[in-house]
């Protein structure tokens, strides 16, 4: 300890001796600590951090399979959820939850939030608690009471942390509900990925008499249940696919359907989608903290080659050679535990924008924050980085003979440390081509995306949200005659040229899918049922949008409950079910019978493909309905059907700005129900951006992250270049003198870094073609080997390499042959 405390107060000294190289050191290694400290703690966060509930490991959720219905995993109806419940003999709690929107009214304007209906087993599954109030019962459940729990960001947001929230009436789509609950602010369920889908109260799930009789049908029920105590996953899943044996048996023998159900951990159901992503980011950011090690440790390396007749001094006085790698390892432990501490500051004033950088996509990004795990994580890659860097100086201490006492310090760094440290400058490069190369993959596949044609026109085009409260719009003719009312007020507003009402848009996630016959179609028996996006349209939607027409007519406003009914389908769903046929007059039905009550629909038209769910996705069939169409045309099958048009999305396309169009909108909608929320404002082009949001987030870190290890590899072969010229000051003079022009010793020079750089270029295209193929999940219309990109990359890096080289260059061919012969 002794010995270790000399080194330290001795590494101090010299640091202090010489602040700029202290300073270049720390602060390159701290740069890099701090990235690698918050990209972990979004792994930390995401990955590795244990789900808020008591045992998560207990927690599963249920999932079923329809062959019929493409056989991935999906949600299940409300009488599997309750089915589950009832017969289920491996869990001690199971219950089921659905997402809805809810219009909260509490003394103030209303505002829409994000809610979940949730079984009273659900919470007991979770195992959780409010910190204020209690939970609702399950017979408050059952008998459908109108009990609510919030959040503890709503209940000091909304209602300004009352102490005696408990027992007071809101507002729920103009229905009184008691609040008997605040859950904790650490609370959070669904697990869903994004910021700003956070659930923020809970309703009892309370099912109705429709939802029960719904027996394969409406797969939108979550499941989640906990592991009774020493039962495993392998017991639980033979538990709930003898159950699914059961539900399967009850359906119709002419369904043909066989159905599975699986029981999968809620933590690998949460972060599935997200490991793939975070996984790439740690090993790029880890890559980019290997290339300022190499740099730091080139910097110590060329340091200790400069004190090599002080270590043959001290080693013809006595000392060890050991006690010189110790002295070694000491200064570069020292610097990176400095550059840790700075890492750690930068990570925490940086960690608050990185959140907020963060794609939608990730789960959880609300729980990042700096612990002990983000601390302990930067003192170990710390010293492990000072480990590293000690490496090569300690092993130029360590060959350091007493031959170097009389050739000199700076004459006899010999072949091995040159290549030692060309190797150094060659790995960085090799990296930063690997980095560069990603990235370069990453921004072509960004503009293939955008370069995409959604099928639709976004500019000048505003949308919004609304729901009709089922209180106060509880039959069919209510809703037409708001929304029949709020159309006309929109179309004749000033500066707006076209306006419609519809229950889905395009670009955004699909809101329906349904299943239903095409007429003239015979499908092979083990093929999934034929489904497509089902929106309703009131208004001139498709001019709104500017969606061109292929065949027939677009709908009309003659298209009413008198007239026959009629469908207009896009150009994927025609030529998926009537291929090589004009889809003008052939008809569909909605379900999965051909002999069900529900009338024959008539398709019109047929419209070119919009893009839903993203500018990347592949095109699916979509049919567009008359809302007036959707009640009393349905005959008595329309009991069947409910109210629809009640949750709305309104789009406007103006000559105003934006700002003002908004302003249009709220004020129309407010002129026929100023209780009524308007929420999702936004533009077409905000909705087209907000789905590029997660591959412009991996496009941009790579870009940085490339970025910074191409200045490090520049900065790492200007140095080394810098330091040679300087070391073979003698040897270029006796060229000079001997007959060398100023050009041959630029020219010397210069291939000497193009040699690094050629050798660093075939690691790093080696090291590419395995690791781009790891990208291909993140890539859109671009292969992982692109000769092209690596080609563009390479000549990057080689020009910039011998950029970096001209200044030494220069200086080695500005030597002065007289001067320095004289001085030897």
């Amino acid at each position: 300890m002794f010995s270790l405390a000399g080194n330290l107060r001795y590494t101090l000294r010299r640091l202090r001796k010489s602040p700029g190289f202290a300073f270049t050191a720390v602060l390159t290694l701290a740069l890099g600590i701090a990235a690698a400290c918050v990209v972990f703690s979004a792994v930390e966060a995401v990955l590795l951090r244990p789900l808020p509930f008591p045992e998560p490991s207990r927690l599963v959720e249920i999932r079923e399979s329809v062959n019929k219905l493409g056989g991935e995993l999906i949600p299940a109806p409300a009488p599997d959820v309750i089915t589950f419940a009832e017969q289920s003999r491996s869990f001690s709690a199971i219950g089921g939850y659905l997402q809805q929107a809810y219009d909260l009214f509490a003394g103030s304007e209303p505002m829409e939030v994000r809610g979940a209906r949730m079984n009273a087993a659900a919470f007991d599954a979770l195992g959780v608690q409010p910190k204020i109030g209690r939970l609702f019962t399950r017979r408050e459940d059952e008998a459908s009471e109108p009990l609510v729990l919030i959040s503890d960001s709503l209940w000091r947001t909304r209602f300004d942390s009352d102490p005696q929230i408990v027992g007071r009436k809101v507002m729920l789509d103009r229905k009184p509900y008691t609040v008997v609950g605040v859950m904790p602010a650490d609370f959070e369920f669904p697990l869903i990925p994004g910021k700003t889908n956070q659930v923020q109260l809970w309703v009892p799930m309370s099912f109705t008499a429709t939802e029960r009789a719904d027996t394969g049908d409406n797969f939108q029920y979550q499941i989640v249940a906990r592991l009774k105590p020493g039962v495993s996953m392998a017991q639980a899943q033979t538990d709930v696919t003898s159950i699914a044996r059961k539900i399967e048996a009850e359906y119709p023998p002419s369904m043909s359907i066989r159905m599975t159900a699986s029981a999968i951990s809620m933590r690998e159901q949460v972060v599935k989608q997200a490991r793939p992503l975070l996984r790439i980011l740690m090993a790029a950011v880890l890559v980019l903290l290997l290339i300022a090690a190499a740099n730091v440790a080139g910097l110590l390396l060329v340091r200790a080659l400069r004190q090599r007749r002080e270590y043959a001094v001290r080693l013809a006085l006595g000392a060890t050679a050991s006690s010189l790698v110790r002295e070694s390892l000491s200064a570069s432990c020292t610097i990176s535990v400095l550059a840790g501490v700075f890492g750690l500051a930068i990570a925490y004033a940086g960690l608050r924008t990185w959140t907020t950088l963060l794609p939608e996509t990730l789960p959880r990004t609300q729980t990042i924050h700096m612990d002990a795990m983000i601390v302990s994580f930067a003192l170990a890659i710390s010293l492990l980085t000072g480990i590293l860097c000690g490496l090569a100086p300690a092993f130029a201490a360590f060959r350091t003979g007493a031959s170097d006492i009389k050739e000199g310090a700076y004459g006899s760094a010999g072949r091995l440390h040159g290549r030692l440290r060309s190797s150094l400058v060659i790995g960085e490069i090799a990296v930063a081509l690997l980095l560069l190369t990603c990235a370069a993959l990453l921004i072509h596949s960004f503009e293939q995306m955008r370069a995409v044609d959604p099928g639709f026109h976004a500019d000048n085009v505003v949308t919004a949200r609304f729901a009709l409260p089922q209180v106060q719009y509880a039959t069919q003719e209510q809703v037409d005659s708001f929304d029949q009312e709020l159309l006309r007020r929109l179309e004749a507003a000033p500066g707006v040229r076209y306006a419609a009402l519809t229950s889905a848009l395009p670009i955004a996630p699909v809101q329906s899918q349904r299943f239903f016959v095409a007429e003239g179609y015979h499908p092979p028996s083990d093929t999934a049922y034929a489904s497509e996006s089902n929106a309703y349209v009131l208004g001139d939607y498709f001019r709104t949008l500017n969606i061109p027409l292929l065949r027939g007519r677009l709908l009309q406003d003659s298209d009413d409950s008198t007239s026959p009914l009629v469908v207009v389908v896009n150009h994927t769903l025609a030529n998926r079910y009537w291929p090589g046929q004009d889809p003008i007059g052939k008809r569909i039905k909605w379900g999965i019978d051909p002999a069900s009550p529900l009338p024959w629909i008539t398709v019109v038209g047929e419209v070119a493909d919009t893009k839903q769910g993203g500018l990347d996705t592949q095109a699916i069939p979509q049919a567009y309905q008359p809302v007036t169409q959707r009640g009393p045309s349905f005959g008595e099958a329309a009991k069947d059907i409910g109210v629809v048009g009640r949750s709305m999305r309104i789009a406007a396309r103006s000559t105003l700005s934006r700002e003002q169009t908004e302003a249009l909108v709220r004020r129309t909608v407010a002129s026929l129900d100023p209780q009524l929320a308007v929420s999702d404002m936004q533009t077409m082009e905000q909705a087209i951006s907000n789905t590029e949001a997660p591959r412009r987030f991996n496009t941009v870190l790579f870009c940085a992250f490339a970025l910074a290890a191409l200045l490090l590899a520049v900065i790492g072969i200007y140095s080394i270049m810098a330091f040679s010229v300087a070391q073979r000051g003698k040897e270029i003079a006796v060229r000079m003198a001997v007959g060398a022009r100023r050009e041959d010793i630029v020219a010397l020079t210069l291939a000497s870094a193009l040699r690094l750089a050629l050798a660093g270029s075939a690691i790093g295209i080696i090291a590419s073609l395995a690791a781009t193929r790891l990208l291909r999940s993140l890539l859109f219309e671009v292969r992982p080997f692109d000769p092209l990109v690596f080609m563009i990359a390479t000549a990057s890096i080689v020009s910039l390499s011998l950029l970096a080289s001209t200044l030494p260059a220069r200086r080695a061919a500005s030597v002065d042959p007289v001067a320095v012969l004289r001085s030897e």
